[in-house]
């Protein structure tokens, strides 16, 4: 593996081999003269600062993931890369078929949720993912275009505004590139489904007064199956064929049971004891089929010995294909009973005789029934699978100017960046024209195999989704030594940011209606503007001690203003010892999505006494209510608190660490409310309410945003007319823990070198609205952590990864066991030929572990922590020239 690197590049290089376990980021100025004094050349800028710096180990705890890491790693993907991060302590979310965010690869730091977690790209926010909203997607980024990946384990609002709670990821690309580098590989898991193949081609080439870097990238993963994993098939779903009377139990019916015995046939279809059910694991998968292809590009043209111009460039595409089981009739949005509605005397209701255009064979069995409104679970299965291909493309354009002015360092630009997203899904029914094939007997429950295509296509319908994205951004900022102390400069930095967003989300009529059985969607779309100033500033106290302060305003357009400040000491009594702590105050500004969410309808299951006698059924069972989701445009921002205390050590030459203690505090979070929530907070039967809820006034009719979220219920029999929903502030989370990370590096001389790095993250207390402590329960590991081990000798290169993710308790499946710890063993050997070639040869989980299995599941297992792909052979050929 040959890479060129220009000075500044190399002494980063150095340093990180050396030093204990802060990451360096190379900074965005360019070097100026070329004749600067060395020592200028190894200023270099931190993630989570914007001041130029010498030291090796600053205040604020940094992990990074270098290039030779990410090729040791196996990975072709960012997203795979980051997931496997101890720090990514709940894991975080993966593509899956079926949902709304299906193509969306997204990243948790201290399981806070993506949307509390920054992706910077080269110190720039990623763009925003339009069908999620809330969150930046991190299948968007070539990982061929990666140079190294900083990991900001602290609260970092006060240099890059909203939404850096959690911490701050920033994807560095490569830019110091010469040469031309092609690469090419596939991997062949055990099991059945997640086969990966990439390939790319990189070049670089640089002149006296420029440089220009670019490549091509394409990866991608093939879809899983529910069917080809054991811990997942066998579903056994009651939406088959099933009757039940209008107060929704069972029919009991002596000779057949509760199945439709007829209709209950077919591939999928089973009796299971008295009732019809129906294996949707036969055809849904468990995760979408992804692709990614790329361009990018950065270059930079040196006008003078002082100033530079610069441009990035990206564009990207990834497309998925998911595959979900036929519709199910949930909800069913016609008669009012959440069920397909079976009426005495038409052709499908089981008591009709065929004198009367009866279609049961064995009506004489249900002949007890003949008077009497029947409801129907069913299921689509003649319609075919629900499919969902989606298509997002992201556009970035980044132009600027760096260079010298006076004595500032001076970076200044403009850039635009734009996401487009394309959702298709077939075979979705629309209840409203399904109800009338069902009355006329046009649609045969007792044979739905053999009715008419027409009948079928007449009340099938192919959704669609249409999300957009884009943001545009200027930016100025200026660093210098602003004077001297007796301990050395005083570093400073300031500047101001400019940014408007324009964001849309929109599903199709019928979805946003309500009308499609088998989805739904809330269509949302609004815009924002924002600025901000900010600066910084680092005092050496004492040669041992160095304060460094930070401080950003942030003025939105939609929500209002926040102020975040930041404290951060670094103490070096030893060379071999640094003392590290931070203070910082963050916010999260209101997503857009919620603020400017379009009112949709949904038919939501509650539990409600006074609705359920009105509906006739028993007070405990659940009935459907007419429900809304609005929006909640007086949404204010998240406000966050951050303490962090940590030691670096270096005792030996060949041994470094570090441990950082680590307490986040959030207030006023964004939660969804649900309708039981409100119905419960009306009631007073629970205690955990957000503010604002009412009971509407008699007259009041929906959707109606100026409302808010409450209810309105018939003032004569109390029962529930309709419901307002959506998003509120609502209480706090308390989390903290401590991050471990320990290296080592022997020479062996003739006999090669070896490298070992251990990072371990434990969440220590995990606490929502003061409630107990979840962290080690199912779902929130107390311990992740991962044990790289690297062994150079010659030619070749062996790498050695162990992945450790805690036991948890309370699992649904045993609570008294709990869930068992889970360890995978990957290994990679690399040869580099004498032509500038390496070959890769890699297993991940050699030794074919699953995934730790919980029944309370969907999927058999968290999709979030483990995955299912099992062993995974892989090889990888790269040339450079």
């Amino acid at each position: 593996m040959k890479h060129n690197r220009n000075p500044l590049a190399k002494a980063i290089h150095y340093a990180l081999g050396a030093s204990m376990v802060a990451g360096l980021a190379m900074t965005a100025a360019p070097v100026s003269a070329q004749d600067e004094e060395a020592a200028d050349l190894d200023r270099v800028q931190v993630t989570g600062s914007r001041i130029k710096r010498t030291d090796v180990e600053g205040a604020l705890p940094i992990q990074v993931i270098d290039r030779q890491q990410i090729e040791l790693s196996g990975q072709t993907s960012v997203a795979d890369l980051l997931r496997q991060q101890p720090i990514n302590s709940a894991g975080s979310f993966r593509p899956q078929s079926g949902s709304s965010a299906q193509s969306f690869a997204g990243l948790s730091l201290r399981a806070l949720g993506s949307g509390r977690t920054l992706i910077l790209v080269d110190g720039r926010r990623a763009p925003n993912a339009p069908n999620v909203g809330t969150a930046q997607d991190l299948n968007a980024v070539p990982l061929a275009a990666v140079e190294r990946i900083e990991i900001l384990a602290d609260g970092a609002s006060a240099i890059y505004g909203a939404d850096a709670i959690g911490g701050v990821v920033n994807i560095i690309t490569r830019s110091d590139f010469e040469g031309v580098e092609m690469f090419a590989g596939i991997s062949d898991p055990k099991r059945e489904g997640g086969d990966t193949r990439e390939a790319g081609v990189i070049f670089g080439v640089a002149g006296n007064r420029g440089r220009i870097m670019a490549g091509v990238s394409n990866n991608k993963r093939e879809i899983v199956f529910q069917r080809d994993r054991e811990w997942s098939q066998g579903g056994a779903s009651i939406f088959s064929n099933n009757f039940l009377t209008a107060g929704f139990s069972f029919l009991n019916n002596p000779t057949y049971g509760a199945a439709n015995v007829p209709g209950c046939q077919g591939p999928g279809f089973f009796i299971n004891g008295s009732l019809c059910a129906y294996d949707f694991t036969l055809q849904a998968a468990d995760e979408a089929e992804t692709e990614n292809q790329s361009l990018f590009a950065r270059s930079r043209y040196d006008i003078n010995a002082d100033w530079s111009l610069y441009g990035n460039f990206g564009l990207s595409r990834v497309t998925s294909f998911g595959r979900y089981a036929p519709v199910p009739s949930s909800p069913w949005l016609v008669g009012g009973f959440g069920a397909i509605v079976l009426s005495p005397g038409l052709p499908n209701h089981p008591a009709t005789p065929p004198s009367a255009g009866g279609l049961n064979p064995n009506w004489e069995a249900y002949q007890d029934q003949a008077d009497n409104t029947l409801l129907l679970t069913h299921r689509f299965a003649a319609n075919g699978p629900r499919d969902t291909s989606t298509d997002a493309q992201v556009y970035d354009i980044d132009l600027g100017v760096q260079g010298r002015l006076g004595n500032f360092d001076v970076d200044a630009g403009i850039r635009r960046t734009e996401s487009q997203y394309n959702e298709l899904g077939r075979n979705y029914i629309v209840s409203a024209l399904a109800q009338p094939q069902f009355d006329s007997g046009a649609y045969n429950i007792y044979d739905p195999f053999n009715v008419p295509q027409d009948v079928l296509q007449s009340f099938t319908a192919t959704i669609n989704r249409d999300a957009r994205y884009v943001s545009r951004q200027a930016y100025a900022q200026a660093s210098t030594d602003l004077f001297d102390m007796a301990a050395g400069p005083v570093g400073f930095a300031f500047g101001a940011e400019y940014r408007d967003e324009n964001y849309k989300d929109i599903y199709d009529d019928l979805q946003a209606n309500g009308n499609i059985t088998g989805s739904a969607g809330n269509s949302a779309f609004g815009a924002r503007d924002q600025w901000a100033v900010f600066a910084e500033a680092a005092f050496p106290i004492l040669d041992t001690l160095e304060l460094s302060v930070a401080a950003r305003y942030d003025d939105y357009s939609d929500f209002g203003d926040a102020f975040s400040p930041k404290v951060a000491l670094r103490y070096q009594p030893l060379d071999e010892l640094t003392i590290r702590a931070s203070w910082g105050q963050g916010f999260r500004a209101p997503p857009l999505e919620i603020l400017a969410a379009q009112p949709s309808f949904s038919a939501d299951p509650v539990v409600d006494a006074a609705t359920a006698t009105a509906f006739g059924v028993p007070t405990t069972e659940s009935v459907q209510i007419t429900a809304f989701s609005i929006a909640n445009p007086n949404l204010q921002p998240e406000d966050s608190e951050q303490f962090s205390l940590g030691v670096a050590f270096e005792p030996f030459d060949w041994l470094n660490g570090s441990i950082d203690f680590w307490n986040i505090e959030i207030d006023g979070r964004v939660a969804a409310i649900g309708a039981q929530t409100i119905i419960n907070c009306l009631a007073g039967t629970t205690t955990n309410c957000p503010p604002g809820l009412s009971n509407f006034p008699v007259g009041s009719s929906g959707p109606n945003s100026s409302l808010g979220l409450g209810l309105l219920r018939n003032p004569d029999s109390g029962a529930i007319q309709f419901l307002q929903r959506g998003f509120a502030s609502l209480g706090t989370i308390e989390t903290r823990g401590f991050d471990i990370n320990m290296r080592t590096n022997f020479d062996f001389g003739d006999m090669g070198r070896l490298n070992n790095e251990l990072q371990a993250g434990y969440t220590w207390r995990y606490e929502v609205d003061s409630g107990a402590n979840v962290s080690g329960e199912a779902g929130l590991p107390r311990w992740r952590a991962v044990l790289s081990n690297v062994y150079s000798f010659g030619d070749f290169t062996f790498a050695w990864n162990i992945n450790y993710i805690d036991s948890q308790s309370d699992s649904l499946a045993d609570p008294d066991v709990g869930l068992p710890s889970w360890t995978t063993h990957d290994l990679q050997l690399n040869y580099y030929t004498p032509w500038d070639g390496r070959i890769t040869l890699g297993v991940d989980n050699v030794v074919d572990k699953d995934p730790v299995l919980d029944e309370g599941e969907s999927r058999g297992f968290n999709f979030s922590l483990y995955d299912a792909y099992g062993r995974t052979p892989y090889i990888r050929y790269t040339q450079n020239f």
